[in-house]
């Protein structure tokens, strides 16, 4: 999977590294553990680097596009995001469709963010980018976002910037907690991303 990195006014997305290791365990580190509650982090160093590993191992198989989220201001690592489980629908020969890439459908998820990065317009700002990516240069027909049904803060968030519930998947992936979580599960696709994309715009532009 190609790597490219997407900036904007408060945040830089670069392809997650071993150099992010780091400056990834420092993040989470230094941030209240109750705030991960319901989100696998790098806690460590060799945490971080297995993260890496699996996150890249992802990337080489083609699913997944890994970033570590840099806070522009001052060039620190604040957290990491993806696109993953990007998918391919099976176009007949000669469709339009058929030849684009890299896929129809993705997700957006695996998204953290140091508590320094809270409530600063990163996130917004992140989700911003990599949409607009999807949409208007993979073009990209629908992107979901899920979240573990219990997490009201990220839930909030994704609502927050136009994400439409789609509805609740039951025992649908392992929790952080290592139980068998149910997902809310959050859209965005094609139709309405013209829309989608003036609150994004708004929610920046009011700071």
């Amino acid at each position: 999977m190609h790597s490219f990195i997407l900036e904007g006014r408060l945040v830089r997305l670069e392809p997650l590294a071993h150099c992010h290791a780091g400056e990834l365990a420092l993040a989470a580190a230094a941030s209240d553990e109750a705030l991960y509650c319901w989100t696998q982090v790098p806690r460590t160093s060799d945490d971080a680097k297995r993260y890496i590993d699996v996150a890249m191992a992802a990337r080489e198989a083609g699913t997944a596009v890994c970033f570590a989220i840099i806070r522009v201001t001052d060039g620190a690592v604040v957290g990491s995001t993806r696109f993953f489980n990007i998918e391919r629908w099976s176009w007949p020969q000669g469709h339009p469709r058929r030849e684009l890439a890299p896929g129809d459908v993705c997700e957006i998820g695996y998204t953290w963010l140091s508590q320094s990065a809270l409530r600063t317009g990163i996130n917004t700002e992140a989700k911003l980018l990599m949409l607009t990516h999807a949409f208007e240069v993979w073009q990209m027909l629908g992107v979901c976002l899920h979240t573990d049904a219990r997490n009201l803060r990220s839930r909030a968030a994704i609502e927050r910037i136009g994400g439409q519930l789609d509805g609740i998947l039951r025992a649908h992936r392992m929790g952080a907690d290592l139980t068998a979580r149910d997902s809310a599960r959050y859209s965005f696709v094609a139709g309405d991303w013209a829309e989608r994309k003036q609150i994004l715009l708004g929610l920046l532009n009011r700071g």
